[in-house]
């Protein structure tokens, strides 16, 4: 007899959602973090079985519920508090979703803490961003260059949602995330560490991202889908750099423009010392 999956309140601060094979998989390494795990029944496959499996391992709960009832559920998830969601019909939730505890970023103390025992850090800052797809893609790109943290703005920033972790594919759970109260501040406080700040825009005002040194402490910086960089932001910036564009398109995704920055950083860090 099949039970109805028990019906947990999607916008509780306390609660939050991941949804598919990766997002699930990487929640899983922090099995601390899940509250249970909801599969479609009728998913046998071996990808979903192993996940269950090392949910039963870790201690927790697996439920079993008709697809339908998935869908409802990762649907309401994907709504805002007292509204209806454009995300709720595109979930994809590859039959298995986990209810974890709501993220929550690391503290500007924590930062202070960690940062003498970084060695030459390369971060990311990530000025109001406000899609959480867009964000998510931010996080995975982040991670996959090997950003030593991400700063974010507490106020005019996309939340770190269940919608930001699918996009994010379990970078959101890997990551060093700060929130940050006064972002220009923190900026400042980046530089008194000796870290040079480079932002990246897309007008006429910056450099070829080419010509920049990124080695040493660096932090890279992309703004807003719509307004970019805000004032306060570019004025701390050593170098504003732009993405030199061949074909009749002016602008990048914020995730793909960071992804040209992060990688070329990290091609100049490669070089052995003294290279050009």
């Amino acid at each position: 007899m099949n039970r109805t999956p028990q019906q947990a309140d999607p916008h509780h601060p306390d609660v939050d959602w991941v949804f598919g094979l990766h997002g699930v998989r990487a929640l899983l390494d922090t099995p601390d973090q899940v509250r249970r795990l909801l599969v479609a029944e009728g998913r046998r496959s071996r990808e979903v079985e192993a996940l269950v499996r090392a949910a039963r391992d870790a201690g927790i709960r697996v439920e079993r519920a008709p697809k339908r009832a998935l869908d409802r559920q990762v649907q309401r998830a994907a709504q805002p508090s007292g509204g209806t969601s454009t995300d709720a019909g595109t979930v994809n939730h590859q039959g298995i979703a986990a209810e974890r505890h709501a993220f929550a970023p690391a503290s500007e103390r924590e930062l202070e803490m960690r940062w003498p025992s970084f060695e030459e850090p390369l971060v990311v800052v990530l000025d109001g961003i406000e899609d959480p797809r867009n964000l998510g893609a931010c996080l995975r790109t982040a991670e996959a260059a090997g950003a030593a943290a991400v700063l974010l703005p507490r106020r005019g920033s996309a939340p770190l949602s269940s919608t930001a972790a699918k996009a994010a594919s379990g970078a959101m759970e890997r990551l060093f995330i700060v929130e940050v109260a006064n972002l220009a501040r923190r900026l400042q406080w980046l530089r008194d560490q000796g870290t040079w700040l480079t932002g990246g825009i897309s007008d006429d005002a910056g450099v070829a991202h080419t010509e920049v040194d990124y080695r040493g402490a660096c932090a890279i910086m992309v703004g807003g889908e719509s307004r970019g960089l805000r004032r306060l932001t570019r004025e701390r910036c050593d170098h504003l750099v732009r993405i030199p564009m061949a074909g009749a398109t002016q602008s990048l995704n914020v995730s793909v423009a960071l992804g040209v920055l992060l990688f070329e950083a990290r091609r100049q860090r490669a070089l052995p010392s003294g290279s050009g």
